[in-house]
């Protein structure tokens, strides 16, 4: 537990791999998809491997001798499950006198992992596996026995989650946000009423979604296309008549999303916004450009031609 307090950016670095890993499967620049209840029963099965694959890349972890890892010296063992408190623990990570060889060397820790992308949380923690700390049940002639599954596997007696050690405090409620997936359904509809053009989808989504950090693998996946800056290059020019901006992580454009009391796009992410010309006295944030300042439009105010930004934006 020392080792993620200790090492820098873990929290951050962990809920992103674990972003990765869905946004993996979907694939969505290839198939257009974009939430978990489009894959396959296959690939939902697969999402505990790639959760495992995307941290190990993340955090460079070691093999274990026996189990996936060694951490500060220890094998330790990835589980995921889509339910919390769904871990499913095999018989290799405890000691079990009635397991014969089948048993484990010890009684070996596991980082359990989970995420719902629909309500944007996830959890990690910590728990050191022993036979006790599993599930029992009473059979047919009232005695108690261990409760396996199919593939012998047991889960985690409820009595243990207070044995847990949650890594950061416990349940998190800040997975990186699918955008489309809690997108307005008649927005997303109209995003994807192009089926025949990436680009007009890519244009709609800047229509649709202002004011807001739209990400690259959202615009792969609405684009279904290769190179996300490119078509978000070409919706700037698509858009400026109707007095779109969509501004980067480039050039004047930090600062005027700065200006304009928006989120500040890092590098692969954008944020549009309708501008109007606007006085000094209007109570809108704004920013000046050749003697002209400009805020957000109103709903009600007519389109004007979006201004060509700057490189740098003067003082």
């Amino acid at each position: 537990m020392d080792w993620f307090d200790d090492t820098p950016d873990a929290r951050e670095r962990f809920r992103w791999a674990l972003r990765d890993s869905l946004d993996e499967l979907l694939d969505g620049q290839r198939t257009g998809r974009w939430a978990y209840h489009h894959l396959s029963k296959t690939e939902k099965t697969y999402l505990g491997t790639a959760v495992e694959v995307n941290l190990t890349k993340e955090f460079e972890f070691p093999n274990g001798d026996h189990l996936d890892w060694q951490i500060a010296g220890r094998d330790i063992d990835c589980k995921f499950s889509k339910d919390l408190g769904g871990w499913e623990i095999p018989m290799e990570m405890y000691l079990c006198a009635d397991h014969g060889d089948r048993q484990g060397k010890a009684d070996h820790p596991a980082l359990l992992t989970w995420f719902d992308d629909t309500t944007s949380r996830w959890a990690a923690g910590l728990i050191t596996v022993t036979d006790e700390s599993l599930r029992w049940k009473t059979d047919d002639n009232g005695d108690t026995v261990r409760a396996y599954n199919r593939d012998n596997k047991r889960r985690l007696a409820e009595s243990s989650t207070d044995a847990v050690y949650w890594l950061w405090d416990g349940l998190q409620s800040d997975l990186p946000r699918n955008l489309l997936l809690h997108l307005n359904a008649d927005a997303r509809a109209r995003i994807f009423s192009f089926p025949s053009s990436g680009q007009k989808r890519v244009d709609q989504l800047f229509r649709e979604v202002q004011g807001q950090i739209i990400g690259r693998q959202t615009v792969l996946t609405v684009g279904q296309q290769d190179d996300a800056p490119k078509r978000v290059r070409d919706s700037r020019l698509h858009l400026r008549a109707e007095g779109i901006v969509i501004l980067g992580h480039q050039d004047s454009h930090p600062a005027i999303a700065t200006a304009l009391k928006l989120p500040v796009p890092v590098k692969g992410e954008w944020i549009a916004l309708r501008l109007t010309q606007v006085s000094e006295a209007d109570n809108r944030p704004y920013f000046a450009l050749d003697g002209q300042c400009w805020g957000a439009a109103h709903h009600d105010e007519p389109a004007v031609l979006a201004p060509d930004l700057p490189k740098k934006l003067l003082p």
